[in-house]
């Protein structure tokens, strides 16, 4: 059976578009995976120096280790002052590694949720 140029051209333009609709799924994949895997961290820092504002140091430090300020926006959850100097934030491995090289940062550990056993404490409901 012979077919005409006229009717193969649609029929490679939809394998055209296949294979680009396969590769752009395959590479948001692995876009989607990365983030899957990414987790929130505590990471403890140096206190900010007197006169700097303390989330724009923090910003700084995270922004020094992911390589743009919008990213380190992205990423921060939330900024410690009163207690502890530090931040929290959401990041993928390879993020996870480039803070903790950073000089400011003394300690980063995985954020945990701790929930209580029981509904009852010393009387209390």
């Amino acid at each position: 059976m012979k077919r005409s140029a006229a009717s193969t051209v649609p029929l490679v333009l939809l394998l055209l578009a296949v294979v680009k609709a396969s590769a752009a799924a395959t590479g948001g994949k692995a876009g989607a995976a990365e983030a899957e895997h990414a987790a929130n961290y505590l990471v403890y820092v140096d206190p900010h120096p007197t006169g700097v504002d303390c989330q724009a140091y923090q910003l700084g430090i995270l922004a020094a280790a992911l390589g743009s300020e919008a990213k380190a926006k992205a990423a921060i959850l939330y900024n410690y002052r009163n207690v502890m100097s530090g931040f929290s934030a959401r990041l993928t491995p390879p993020e996870l590694e480039a803070v903790k090289k950073q000089p400011q940062v003394n300690r980063v550990l995985p954020s945990a949720t701790l929930s209580l056993m029981s509904s009852k404490f010393d009387g209390v409901s």
